[in-house]
């Protein structure tokens, strides 16, 4: 058995193949990874709150030192030389494959004469040469190298490790040990460490797990929240202080322009000491959002650290909302507490769409249009126009939006009306259903109830020229148009079937003459009224006429089509189950995106996407019945299923289907919800299905006993 060696790489080639391939591993994943792309809106704000939580990103400069590496690597391996290499006798011989021997002895006289040490040739050349003859010439050589690819025979087998041999080196023990220890026992757990502390941190929407803890103290504390009380618990979030983040900064002119900006603000609770709304960073913090909401110029250096409170704020708004929803879920199951009140979480809604459109609570949403100024206000709510929102702005006649904002131009007119056309208008239907069970109409108390909603996402058309004045406007709800159709039709088919009265009385009495028919409104509807007493007179005579065989065929026709019809229900109801079902199988697999449209906004520093709010509530309570729905993929069509408990008790309920936008002023929807609550149906303990036998001799015991009463039924039958 041929002998084994273990050798390590002396010369460095191996070890240049494997330090290529590694450093190759590392750098085209990592280009791949950080490669510039076209990216969309929500992978930027994604980005963005990774930049503002400090994680760490490879620089371009890492990535270009790495290829370099990797390129000289590459440019290194690609000059060694090779030293394995199938050993050929004809190649060192200089011939072709299948020589014949008078063609190897020709030119192995010719290469001895030009290699041979005599000659002054090279003598380990000579040797290569000598044995690549022998190989070809000498029997038991030719055999060998056919066998095992060398003319001497089986060689001791080499494994060959890619690792310089001074690595293993008596002299270098004690500075391999260092290395390793360094590189596994202080780096690799500073580096674990780091990011398991810096993850931790943060919540899965990037949120500081201190910020979190701080919204729900206050929102506990003070169940009924005010605007100004909501702006100091969102400027003290932990995310606007240096010592928990790095991007937030306090700066040595902050001491000169803040008070300035204070002063011209007014009151905005500087005196109150409680903390850690008194603390530097919340104080300035809270005055540029109030600043940003008042639209004041500020100092560039104050302008960059307002664009990051601004951009940071609806993450943290959205982060209130979720809080308040867990301290809901909290009071309702647990009891012991006051759950935040409606107005508290609508507060934080309210306040979103006021940071991403720069405006405050109190002013117009004409403001949120370009060239709108406090003072072109005057003309729009003057008693001959009156408008104060953009649904009345959508509405008025195009010559009398045009002679109302004259004071625009035209062109900057055009550019009113093509932001104001991109505005959302979103139409809202609503499905009340108990699902799993026998009757989803029929909602008894404490079932669970759904409320499936379809919006469905327009743009807010402009009316242009003159129409009529009983024209259904765009943005509202063609709900009385609807309830008009639905009225005229039942007339209608009233009439319709007033009508074949008449005809019946004819047939049945031949009196009634045509002109009859004709008359006046009250005269037919006495006519009407008498034929149809007569008509029931004869219908009931006719009826006494009738044999019991065929009242008992009438009976059961009738029954017939009532079960039919009832089967027909339980199928139409079973799809529209089953459809629902795979509609939400269908959303839980697929993964949409969170792009949508982007919002117009003069004053927030990036782009926006378009998302909304809906949920239902009490609002004679103040409570929310079902919690918030974040709907963030809304570009056509979405579909949401609202789910909550009916209420323990019986009688009628008033709720509202509420739509919130998080970046529009005005555009929000308010829809109500009706709710008839009926006594839950008792549990039968008796029910036949629970009857199943233990054995089989007990079902065959019972087979027995049933047909023994069918035969004695059967025997008193015939008696």
């Amino acid at each position: 058995m041929a002998g084994q060696q273990f050798q390590y790489d002396d010369n460095g080639n191996t070890f240049f193949y494997f330090l290529t391939s590694f450093v190759g591993l590392i750098v085209i994943p990592a280009t791949y990874y950080l490669w510039p792309r076209d990216q969309n809106a929500e992978q930027l704000r994604l980005k963005s709150l990774r930049r503002v939580h400090g994680r760490f990103q490879l620089d371009g400069f890492v990535l270009l030192f790495g290829w370099a590496v990797f390129l000289l690597l590459a440019y290194k391996v690609s000059k060694l030389d090779r030293e394995y290499q199938e050993y050929n006798p004809y190649e060192v011989l200089n011939l072709d494959p299948g020589a014949s021997q008078s063609e190897i002895k020709k030119q192995y006289r010719v290469l001895s004469l030009k290699h041979h040490p005599d000659k002054g040739g090279d003598e380990a050349t000579f040797m290569r040469i000598a044995k690549a003859y022998a190989a070809l010439t000498n029997e038991q050589s030719r055999q060998n190298w056919e066998m095992y690819g060398n003319p001497d025979g089986p060689g001791a087998t080499s494994f060959g490790i890619a690792l310089p041999a001074w690595i293993v080196d008596q002299k270098n023990s004690m500075l391999v040990l260092l290395v390793y220890g360094l590189a596994f026992m202080v780096i690799l757990p500073v580096v674990v460490g780091t990011w398991w502390y810096r993850s931790i941190r943060y919540s899965g929407d990037q949120i500081l797990i201190n910020t979190t803890q701080l919204f729900m103290h206050f929102m506990y504390k003070t169940p009924n929240m005010n605007m100004k009380r909501l702006a100091m618990v969102l400027t003290a979030a932990f995310e606007f202080d240096p010592r928990s983040n790095k991007e937030a900064t306090i700066r040595p002119t902050d001491n000169i322009e803040v008070p300035q900006l204070i002063r011209e603000l007014g009151n905005i609770n500087v005196k109150k000491k409680e903390p850690p709304f008194c603390y530097p960073y919340s104080l300035k913090a809270r005055v540029l959002v109030l600043a940003h909401l008042a639209r004041m110029d500020i100092s560039e250096e104050l302008e960059e650290d307002q664009r990051f409170v601004v951009r940071k704020s609806p993450a943290l708004l959205q982060e209130m909302i979720n809080v308040g929803c867990q301290l809901t879920m909290m009071a309702n199951s647990r009891g012991g507490f006051h759950a935040p009140r409606l107005v508290t979480i609508e507060n934080c809604m309210k306040l979103t769409q006021m940071i991403v459109q720069g405006l405050q609570e109190s002013k117009s949403p004409l403001l949120q249009l370009p060239h709108f100024e406090e003072e072109h206000l005057r003309y729009c709510i003057s008693k001959k126009y009156k408008v104060r929102s953009l649904q009345d702005l959508v509405s008025l006649k195009d010559s009398d939006r045009r002679s109302m904002l004259r004071f625009l131009g035209e062109e900057k007119y055009d550019e009113v009306m093509a932001v104001l056309g991109s505005f959302p208008h979103i139409t809202m239907d609503t499905k009340l259903q108990v699902l799993d069970d026998e009757d989803s109409n029929n909602i008894t108390a404490g079932s669970i109830v759904t409320v499936t909603i379809t919006l469905s996402r327009k743009r807010m058309a402009v009316r242009n020229g003159d129409t009529s004045k009983t024209k259904t406007k765009v943005w509202q709800n063609k709900s009385k148009g609807a309830k008009k159709t639905a009225k005229s039709k039942k007339k209608k088919l009233t009439k319709k079937k007033a009508t074949p009265a008449p005809a019946k009385a004819k047939q049945a009495n031949g009196n009634v003459t045509g002109n009859e028919v004709v008359a006046a409104p009250s005269a037919v509807k006495e006519e009407e009224d008498e034929v149809s007493d007569k008509g029931s007179e004869s219908d009931e005579g006719e009826a006494n006429k009738d044999s019991p065989s065929e009242r008992d065929e009438d009976s059961d026709k009738q029954s017939d089509t009532e079960v039919d019809e009832m089967a027909g229900d339980d199928e139409e109801e079973w799809e529209a189950l089953q459809q629902s079902i795979q509609r939400r199988e269908r959303a839980l697999l697929e993964t949409k995106s969170k792009v949508t449209h982007p919002v117009y906004s003069l004053y927030f520093p990036e782009e926006k996407q378009e998302w909304w709010w809906l949920y239902i509530a009490d609002r004679r309570d103040q409570t929310l019945v079902s919690m918030p729905y974040h709907v963030c993929t809304l570009k056509d069509t979405e579909e949401v299923e609202l789910k909550f408990p009916a209420p323990s008790k019986t009688g009628n309920y008033q709720y509202s289907v509420i739509l919130r936008s998080d970046s529009y002023l005005g555009l929000d929807q308010i829809k109500p919800l009706k709710l008839e609550v009926h006594e839950a149906k008792a549990m039968l303990d008796n029910h036949p299905q629970w009857d199943i036998p233990d054995t089989e001799e007990e079902d065959e015991e019972q087979e027995d006993s049933d047909g023994i009463e069918e035969s004695e039924d059967d025997d008193e039958d015939n008696d």
